[in-house]
C-alpha cells in the first residue's frame, strides 16, 4: 500500500491506496522516472485541475454571445491600427 502523509498544518492530505492501485502507481513512478509516488499523484492532480479549467473556459465560450468575426477584413483593420502614421 502506498501511503503519503503531510501534516495538516502544511495544508496537505494523506492518501492510501490498496495493493493493486499502489502497485500501479509504483510502476508508473518507475516508468516515468519520477522521484516518488507523491510526484506522480501531484502531476495527476495538476493535470486534472488544468483540464477542469480548460473545460470551464470552453463552456463559458460556448455560452457567450458571438463576438466579431475574425475574417480577412478584421485582420486588415488590426494591421492598419498597428502601422505607424505616415510622416508629412
Amino acid at each position: 500500500m502506498v501511503s503519503a502523509h503531510v501534516p495538516p498544518s502544511a495544508g496537505g492530505m494523506e492518501i492510501s491506496l490498496p495493493g493493486p492501485l499502489a502497485s500501479f502507481v509504483e510502476e508508473q513512478v518507475a516508468e516515468r522516472g519520477q522521484g516518488s509516488p507523491d510526484e506522480y499523484v501531484r502531476e495527476l492532480v495538476l493535470r486534472e485541475r488544468d483540464r477542469a479549467r480548460l473545460r470551464r473556459a470552453l463552456l463559458q465560450g460556448v455560452a457567450s454571445t458571438p463576438g466579431t468575426r475574425a475574417d480577412d477584413d478584421y485582420f486588415n483593420r488590426l494591421r492598419e491600427c498597428q502601422r505607424p502614421a505616415s510622416r508629412v
